[in-house]
């Protein structure tokens, strides 16, 4: 793993390990505990797609069809068990925002697979009750908990949903225990309520988020070390978004940018778009607003040390 988990002296920051699923996807490890957020791994083609992939032909500049399954959104979600086995090798925590597909769909089996403790809301935890999950596995929370867990705590913070589709994006709906049928069609991976959360561990502070969007008065005061900050391209919804955000989390020393890629496509496709579209764009703005924060630009399934 690159480092070892050492009790640390108040107030020594220590090393975080992270990698970075896609979507809102991470796997956060002082070296003791792995924490996974929104694990999402399956990365499915809704619809037909064309994509450049990589090609033994180094002078192949065309565009090849994604040959994987295509699904729509009423057909009933599959998991790439495959690939996850592959890539998630160890949890002992699951933090889920909210519960679309690209953020909960892998959960069920990465739970069983794992073994991990699941945090979320009402909705989150009917879902995985449905597809068998164990209960002495789940925690319902609904925003303002604050836990004590051995070796890190974690404060559970009230959260919104992104603005999407020209603004028009609201859901009130939710699933109580019981309501739900498992396996669940695509669609019927609703939200059912969003959350954020402060994870204390290390030493360090990390604030994380699920989408672009966020309730000012809950997050005033946490000032994260470190920021895992939503910059898809609906933040431009929110009035002055970068700059609130920045400054309502104090400025945070680092920022690392989550919920921005094409995750439609597989690992294998190029994100260049996304990242001089989106990241680029947004790293000039903390440059400008907060100078002294780094931004570090995670690439998929690479781990990385924050110090």
């Amino acid at each position: 793993m690159g480092f070892h988990f050492n009790v640390l002296s108040q107030g020594v920051k220590g090393p975080l390990e992270f990698r970075y699923f896609g979507t809102a996807g991470f796997e956060i490890t002082d070296g003791k505990t792995t924490v996974l957020l929104d694990p999402y791994i399956s990365r499915i083609k809704l619809g037909e797609s064309s994509i450049k992939l990589p090609s033994d032909n180094k002078n192949s500049d065309t565009d090849t069809k994604d040959k994987r399954k295509s699904f729509k959104r009423t057909d009933i979600y599959e998991s790439d068990t495959i690939l996850i086995k592959r890539i998630i090798q160890k949890a002992d925590f699951i933090f889920i925002h909210h519960s679309h597909f690209d953020h909960l769909a892998d959960v069920p089996f990465i739970a069983k697979l794992t073994g991990a403790k699941i945090i979320g809301t009402e909705t989150t935890i009917s879902i995985l009750e449905a597809y068998g999950v164990k209960k002495d596995k789940l925690y319902t929370v609904k925003g303002g908990e604050d836990y004590q867990f051995d070796g890190f705590s974690v404060r559970v913070i009230p959260g919104i949903h992104s603005a999407l589709a020209d603004k028009h994006y609201f859901s009130s709906e939710t699933y109580k225990a019981g309501e739900v049928v498992a396996p669940l069609r695509i669609n019927q991976f609703i939200e059912g309520g969003s959350l954020m959360f402060m994870l204390r561990i290390n030493n360090q502070k990390v604030l994380t988020m699920g989408s672009m969007n966020f309730i000012e008065r809950e997050i005033e005061g946490l000032d994260p070390d470190i920021l895992l900050a939503g910059v898809n391209l609906s933040r431009f919804n929110m009035y002055k978004y970068d700059e609130r955000l920045l400054t309502v989390t104090g400025f945070p020393r680092i920022v690392i940018p989550t919920h921005w890629d094409n995750f439609r496509m597989p690992y294998s496709f190029s994100q260049e778009v996304s990242i001089e579209n989106k990241l680029v764009p947004f790293r000039n703005k903390v440059r400008e607003v907060s100078p002294d924060t780094k931004v570090i630009f995670p690439v998929h399934l690479q781990k990385f040390i924050v110090k």
